[in-house]
């Protein structure tokens, strides 16, 4: 067993992101106006990770899933180290970021995270469209 789950935390660790932080809902302005001020916090926070997340990766891969292997990059341990040091980094990164969203944005006008949703849902659309739906 042991055997079983080194080779699945060494293939997780090939991989670029992962479905669990993506956005799996996108919504209308009529939706965004029927919520509270924490759901939308909630749903604005939940698109900056994902914007976070995929970013570094862009050039490479625009789905989850894919690993080096998928795009032609050698999966030296080097490599691989680069990988799993960026998503932890980037975990921490959105701790931080998750907190001055948690202090900060409740001040914001509401009209205002509803306009950041409805961007960062159009940015991450766009991210998701890649190249294949431009050319």
């Amino acid at each position: 067993m042991v055997c079983v789950t080194s080779g699945l935390q060494a293939q997780k660790e090939n991989i670029f992101f992962t479905k669990e932080k993506l956005t799996n809902k996108f919504h209308t302005i009529d939706e965004l106006k029927s919520l509270n001020k924490g759901e939308l916090i909630t749903l604005y926070s939940e698109r900056v990770r994902e914007i976070m997340v995929i970013l570094p990766y862009l050039p490479l891969a625009n789905k989850p899933g894919v690993s080096m292997r998928d795009v032609g990059i050698t999966e030296t341990s080097d490599n691989v180290k680069v990988v799993k040091k960026n998503n932890e980094i980037a975990d921490r990164a959105f701790e931080y970021t998750s907190n001055t969203i948690n202090t900060l944005i409740p001040y914001a006008d509401t009209d205002k995270i509803i306009w950041s949703i409805l961007y960062f849902e159009e940015m991450i659309k766009e991210m998701r469209l890649g190249t294949n739906g431009r050319i």
